[in-house]
Formats: structure tokens, C-alpha cells, sequence
């Protein structure tokens, strides 16, 4: 199985750019992404993406806080594009667990992804609840639960074995730090990892030998000294 490449991006230049690579096979975006990209109005902002994105699968994340709300949001969002997986936290700001929205999303037919998942508990609690034909996205941060010390390496081997009999569900590994988390990814038998575009460029130069990156390395010393004058 290969894992597929999505671009974590909200950026409207860049997501035109990499909508027309073929290593890109979705979009994933989240409202702090929507925010720095400079979005005022999130539901134009939306379109405006998906106008550039017509046929790859594209992420948009409900913001409200609560069950009618966000209720309301998700149904909304999906009416905007038939490629459009709506983004729900696994819990609420308060560490309310969101299985209500999340049975009932699925329930009709909405296709999720359910993001800030850290751990193979969340994933079990998820499976409890959706049906085996809508499709759903889990989304695991590796990067940040990297960035406390914790190893999240064994949090995805128990998640995408809990999936195995859910053919209608993928495990995405996110919050990427470094380009070798793609290869960890394709290694552990993630569906998905989501990916930051300055990062999936480093990924399409993947094969450099250790003797070339060395020269490259030393050369790159050898200008900087002599950009700067450097004398002893």
C-alpha cells in the first residue's frame, strides 16, 4: 500500500501550485492555517479553495465549540463540494468527547475527518461509533505529541490495526516535522500523511547519496564564508 501525500496548506497560490502535482492527492486545511493565510470570511475563503480544487479531496474544519453548532457547520460545509471530507475534533475545548456528532455525521453519509487524535484509545472510541461504508479520516498528530517527548510511533501501529477492518476508514499521520516522517509513515502502513508544501518539495528530491549531500554540505560552507569575508 502507498501512502498518500496531502498538502497542509490554506494559502490560495500555493494550494494552485500544488494542486497540479501528481504526488499531491488531497488538501488538508484547519482554521489557524485559514487565519495566517488571511482569510475574513471562512465559508467564501472555502470556495475560493475548492474553485481551485475541484476533483482532490479537500479537508475543511467545523469551529464551533458545541453540538448544535457544530452540527450546523459540518452540514453546512458539506453542501459546498462533493470532495469535501468535514474536519471534527476528537474532543471539544472543554475534553468533551464529540461521539454524538461524530455517529450522527457519519450516520448520514458525511464524509469525516477527525482530527487532534493522539492516541489508540480516541481511535477505539471513534471505530465504536461509525458505520463501514462512509468514509472517515483519523487524523494522528505525530509531530506535537514528538515535540513533548512522547513517541507517538506506537499510538499508529495500534490505530491502523484497529482499522484493518474498517475498509471505509484511513489513519493520516500529521503535525510533520521533517521530511523522514514520510518514509516512517510508508513504513508503519499509514493511508495518509498530510504535509506542509516546503516540506513535500524536500520529499520530490528524496535519493540524494550521503556522499553528494556531504560535498553539497561543504560547498555550502565554502560560499557563506566567502559571501561574508571571513579572514583568520
Amino acid at each position: 500500500m502507498s501512502t498518500k501525500i496531502f498538502c497542509d496548506i490554506a494559502e490560495l497560490k500555493v494550494i494552485r501550485k500544488f494542486n497540479n502535482k501528481k504526488i499531491v492527492r488531497g488538501f488538508t486545511t484547519n482554521p489557524s492555517l485559514m487565519r495566517k493565510a488571511g482569510a475574513k470570511d471562512y465559508k467564501d475563503y472555502s470556495k475560493k479553495i475548492l474553485n481551485i480544487c475541484k476533483k482532490k479531496p479537500v479537508s475543511l474544519e467545523v469551529f464551533a465549540d458545541e453540538y448544535l453548532n457544530m452540527k450546523k457547520q459540518a452540514f453546512e460545509i458539506n453542501k459546498w463540494g462533493k470532495n469535501i471530507y468535514v474536519k471534527v475534533p476528537v474532543i471539544n475545548s472543554k475534553g468533551r468527547f464529540m461521539g454524538r456528532i461524530i455517529k450522527e455525521l457519519n450516520s448520514q453519509n458525511i464524509k469525516l475527518n477527525i482530527t487532534a487524535v493522539y492516541t489508540s484509545k480516541q481511535t477505539e472510541k471513534i471505530l465504536k461509533l461509525i458505520n463501514k461504508k462512509t468514509k472517515v479520516i483519523i487524523s494522528i498528530f505525530a509531530g506535537r505529541a514528538g515535540d513533548t517527548g512522547k513517541d507517538p510511533i506506537p499510538e499508529f501501529k495500534k490505530s491502523i490495526y484497529l482499522a484493518k477492518k474498517f475498509k471505509n476508514v484511513e489513519i493520516l499521520w500529521a503535525s510533520v516535522r521533517e521530511p523522514y516522517n514520510y518514509t516512517q509513515a510508508k513504513a508503519l502502513g499509514c493511508h495518509i500523511i498530510t504535509i506542509p508544501p516546503g516540506i513535500i518539495e524536500k520529499i520530490e528530491t528524496f535519493g540524494k547519496s550521503f556522499d553528494q549531500l556531504t560535498k553539497e554540505t561543504v560547498k555550502a560552507f565554502l560560499i557563506d564564508s566567502k559571501k561574508s569575508k571571513f579572514r583568520i
